[in-house]
């Protein structure tokens, strides 16, 4: 450790730090503009010059590292008015346009210059003008001329998202940032280039001059997409979500969040919104209030339920759910004498686990891995920010491998990749337990082959310390799940490391905690959607076009299809639909992939006759006379929900025996943009180059 001075405060910092690390560390403002702390220290805005002992002039403090007895003065004389130097340099070129900036209000050098910015100005010449840059429908690039060169935006790309979109072209009064050769910025992560932008030059295009900063409101939430649970701070203006930008959490998200976090809200203002009740009758759908609606479902059920029995019954409930809408799911249909619900909507393995699938370790750990495997995933789509920890571990010389069917580009560094078609992944993870207990003297459960690529992942899962093992969505959904799960375990032990699964959806494990699956000797999801045994239905959050590994099937066969959701949907198949208020119109619960119970409000009223999903089964559950089913409140729920975090149930563990045995199908996932109802509505994800991909 070093010692330091700044202001005649002693502050303690690590050897090789700068000065503006140990400022931060003491709460020492030192104004700047291309610092940042998750960035690497570029030194090209200057803002940041502080008057240092013995130094012959003023020193950057994010580029000045300390030394021992170092003594630094932030407010001095020579420091300030270095500091207002360099704020006349940067103001020289800067357009005169606050009053009608997207920025204003919340823009950096707006706020700096108030305090190091002069009255007047000595520059006379023409200011410089940078043409408008068209880079997709996520970033406006309109207003380049705004532009400090901070290249926050090219940094961030180069290192936290692995892909340098942007970059610095030309020299002195003529330097531009431009993405090159007319490319498109299409980084799942991009949109954070919008925040770390510290003026108005990079702008969020869906809401570019819809609001004034200081006019919305600022209510914090979960992301309600993947199984990361990112914190957000949701902006309100007029009871109508505008715009979502990240809350700081350094243990999930630090602080950023992924694209589908920040533009699916687009979707809940969107005209496929559902705003009241609805019964299709005679092939017409007739907007009904809701007390007909609740009795032409609760009627329909009891003579289902007498005609028919209970197990003629079913729900499919989307893990995006909260825990509460869940638990009260599964309670509904048990009331009732049913065990036919299940949220495991794209699974194919159904076998019962000892314990909950969850991460096997936490998120902020991924960061600081040695040896990682994965399997089955595309984990820079399909969880971008989980794919952000792991691509810093790499770059501080993690080695990364994967087991796959096809070669993905996760703009990280990878030693291993092992392709194979995904119904012989067991016969590959074979070969690697084989190479590991050739190294660990134990014998493997199942024999494979010892490949040279196999020997090379053996042999780095067994050496270093912080390792883990991890399953992705195609894994997860994988005919053979449980068997990849069970060898992966194996191979985990002998080398001491992690087992876990990546999570698909925002509350997948917490679908598992409040039992939204079968318990006993119900239907799983495939069996109610490619059988005919069910007479009704309940569809919560879920289109089974494109929630489901199985489409539609079987459902349309049902006497009585009810549809739960935010959105206008399933109207083929369909009865009723009930309105649902999405995650920003109601209270509820979300557990992350780490086993992170996050709660949250709803941020703006339910739109029209909505009405959230918790209230509508609690109601439903009251007209079927379930018992126990007396909740007045939310909190009454999720305490009879999640009584506790079951740590002692995520054991990662499964009981069915390991086979290699080639399996019959291929595993079946949604891509990034596809992922769930609020993505696939909201159309700047649509018109981006991932989106395009798969139309």
């Amino acid at each position: 450790m070093v010692e330091i001075e700044i202001d005649g405060k002693k502050v303690e910092v690590t050897e090789g730090s700068m000065v503006m690390h140990a400022a931060e560390k003491l709460g020492t403002y030192i104004p700047h503009f291309c610092y940042h702390k998750k960035l690497s220290i570029a030194a090209n805005c200057r803002m940041c010059l502080v008057d240092v002992e013995k130094a012959p002039k003023p020193m950057p403090a994010c580029a000045t590292p300390v030394t021992q007895g170092m003594v630094v003065k932030t407010k001095t004389e020579r420091a300030i008015k270095a500091q207002k130097s360099v704020m006349e340099f940067l103001l020289i070129n800067h357009p005169l346009d606050c009053p009608i900036c997207d920025q204003g209000g919340e823009c950096q050098l707006q706020d700096l210059a108030v305090g190091y910015g002069g009255s007047s100005s000595r520059y006379e010449e023409e200011k410089r003008v940078v043409f408008h840059k068209d880079v997709g429908p996520i970033i406006s690039m309109e207003e380049m001329s705004r532009c400090i060169h901070c290249t926050r935006c090219v940094r961030f790309g180069q290192e936290i998202a692995g892909v340098m979109e942007l970059g610095m072209s030309h020299r002195g009064e003529h330097s531009e940032i431009e993405a090159f050769v007319g490319d498109t910025v299409d980084s799942e992560l991009s949109g954070n280039m919008i925040d770390v932008c510290p003026v108005g030059a990079l702008t969020s295009k869906p809401f570019r001059y819809q609001a004034r900063t200081w006019e919305l409101g600022r209510r914090k939430s979960i992301s309600p997409h993947d199984a990361t649970g990112a914190n957000i701070i949701i902006q309100v203006k007029n009871n109508q979500v505008m715009r979502v930008v990240p809350l700081e959490n350094e243990d999930i998200n630090e602080c950023w969040i992924a694209d589908r976090d920040r533009f699916s809200y687009e979707a809940l203002n969107s005209a496929d919104r559902l705003t009241a009740p609805m019964i299709k009758q005679g092939g017409e759908w007739t907007t009904v209030d809701w007390q007909t609606a609740l009795d032409y479902v609760a009627n329909g059920l009891q003579q289902i339920k007498t005609n028919h029995g209970a197990n003629t019954i079913g729900m499919l409930a989307s893990p995006h759910s909260t825990a509460e809408e869940l638990y009260l799911a599964g309670a509904l249909m048990r009331g009732l004498g049913s065990d036919n619900i299940d949220s495991r909507l794209r699974a194919a393995d159904f076998t019962a686990t000892k314990g909950v699938r969850w991460l096997g370790t936490s998120i902020a750990s991924l960061s600081h891995l040695q040896h990682v495997l994965i399997i089955g995933s595309n984990i820079r789509k399909d969880q971008p920010l989980l794919a952000q920890r792991i691509r810093q571990a790499a770059r501080r010389g993690a080695k990364v491998h994967a087991l796959n069917a096809t070669s993905y580009d996760w703009a990280m560094s990878v030693s291993q990749v092992m392709l194979a078609d995904a119904t012989v992944w067991m016969q590959s993870l074979a070969n690697i337990a084989t190479a590991v207990a050739a190294l660990s003297g134990a014998t493997a459960p199942v024999q494979g082959v010892a490949s040279d690529q196999a020997k090379a992942i053996a042999a780095s899962l067994m050496s270093g310390e912080r390792k883990a093992i991890l399953l992705g969505n195609a894994a997860a959904h994988h005919p053979q799940a449980s068997s990849l799960l069970n060898l992966a375990n194996w191979i985990a032990k002998q080398c001491n490391a992690s087992v876990g699964y990546l999570g698909e959806s925002a509350n997948t494990v917490g679908a598992q905690m409040v039992g939204a699956q079968p318990q006993a000797n119900g239907l799983n999801a495939m069996q109610m959607i490619t059988t005919s045994q069910l007479k009704a239905v309940f569809l919560l959050n879920t289109e089974p076009k494109l929630d489901t590994a199985y489409g539609e099937g079987q459902l349309s066969k049902a006497d009585m299809v009810v549809t739960l959701s935010p959105f206008k949907t399933n109207l083929d198949i369909s009865d009723v639909l009930l309105p649902i208020s999405p995650f920003t119109e109601t209270a509820g619960t979300f557990v992350n992939t780490e086993g992170r119970t996050q709660s949250f409000h709803g941020v703006v009223k339910p739109l029209a006759e909505t009405r959230p999903a918790w209230k509508v089964l609690r109601v439903l559950g009251t007209m079927m006379h379930v018992p126990d089913f007396e909740f007045d409140t939310i909190e009454q729920v999720r305490a009879k929900a999640l009584p506790s975090i079951v740590t002692e149930l995520m054991s990662n563990e499964s009981i069915t025996p390991i086979t290699t045995t080639p399996a019959t199908s291929q595993p079946v996932s949604a891509s990034i943009y596809q992922l769930d109802a609020l993505v696939r509505r909201a159309p700047a994800l649509q018109h981006t180059a991932d989106a395009r991909e798969v139309h």
